[in-house]
């Protein structure tokens, strides 16, 4: 399986996202599968930075927004603006129409604009009074949220942190980066190394390419034995959906295929599981009491599942 484009998109993103080689693929995973991405860190480390490489690197339009309380739907959606000499609405589309769609800070914004995204995340279309509009393809939401600050925010609700095939945290840099990142700030900055290396249809065609992956029933089995696994533990009060479960399988699909490969291994679905179903769970009150984290707990339950051989 030809997977050079992807590679190509990786080394480019490496250009201003220095040290984060992991961030970098899992993001580009999620892309793949047609899947939204939710990144949970601190102020400064580079969530807008790695969007807007993703979106030059790919070619695809990009817009940002600053989400706060005061933003409502039609900001993000569109208006209805009225016509006096023809006496009928027009829609104007708003920002979400765009192949990647940056929310900044979505839990700073009130839970009804939150809720107006669950549509185009899901269905990849947005639905006014004037009728229904399909967004172009491909279609990302890049969310991002201060996992540090809590004055002001409003916890996105399960619905619809489900619908983010996956939670990343890009984390500080280490030394060695950090003083390259210094020396390169304004170039990292500009953009000055990033041009397109692939376009609209190259992302589309190796979309269509990873659901062609090859995944065995012993493969599918070890996906569904993981999600069973947390909706049992007493260390976890939700487990995972079903659509946790078709998340897991997508994403292990695009691994496979970075990896240049046209069929799912074990380790490609335990590489993932984590970013994949740390968000969906709610660790029990027990859990919380003795100071567990998520990513512990479900390392552990992750562990104890037969792992097949293929």
């Amino acid at each position: 399986m030809d997977n050079s484009k992807a590679l190509s998109i990786l080394e480019n993103i490496k250009k201003v996202i220095i040290g984060k080689d992991d961030v970098i693929e899992k993001v580009l995973i999620a892309v793949l599968a047609r899947g939204h991405i939710l990144i949970e860190d601190i102020p400064g480390v580079g969530k807008t930075t790695l969007a807007k490489a993703l979106a030059k690197s790919m070619d695809l339009s990009y817009k940002r927004v600053q989400f706060t309380p005061d933003l409502m739907p039609s900001d993000i959606l569109g208006i209805n603006i009225y016509n006096k000499e023809t006496g009928s609405f027009s829609f104007k589309k708003g920002p979400i129409f765009n192949h990647i769609f940056l929310a900044d800070e979505i839990n700073r914004t009130s839970p009804k604009t939150q809720s107006s995204l669950l549509q185009a995340m899901e269905e990849g279309e947005v639905s006014t009074e004037e009728g229904d509009y399909v967004l172009e393809k491909p279609f990302i939401v890049l969310a991002t949220q201060n996992p540090i600050e809590y004055q002001g925010t409003f916890p996105l609700p399960e619905a619809q942190l489900d619908r983010f095939l996956m939670r990343l945290s890009i984390g500080y840099p280490d030394k060695s980066h950090e003083v390259n990142i210094l020396k390169n700030h304004k170039s990292i900055k500009n953009m000055e190394n990033i041009e397109p290396v692939v376009n609209k249809q190259d992302i589309l065609n190796m979309q269509d390419e990873v659901e062609k992956v090859t995944a065995q029933d012993s493969i599918m089995e070890y996906i569904i034995n993981i999600v069973n696994v947390t909706r049992n533990s007493e260390e976890l009060q939700l487990g995972a959906s079903p659509r946790a479960s078709i998340d897991l399988l997508k994403a292990a699909r695009a691994k496979a295929y970075i990896s240049g490969r046209d069929y799912v291994i074990p380790d490609d679905v335990k590489e993932i599981a984590i970013p994949v179903l740390s968000h969906r769970l709610i660790m029990s009150p027990s859990s919380r009491i003795e100071g567990k984290s998520m990513e512990e707990v479900l390392n552990r339950l992750i562990n104890k599942v037969f792992i097949p051989v293929i």
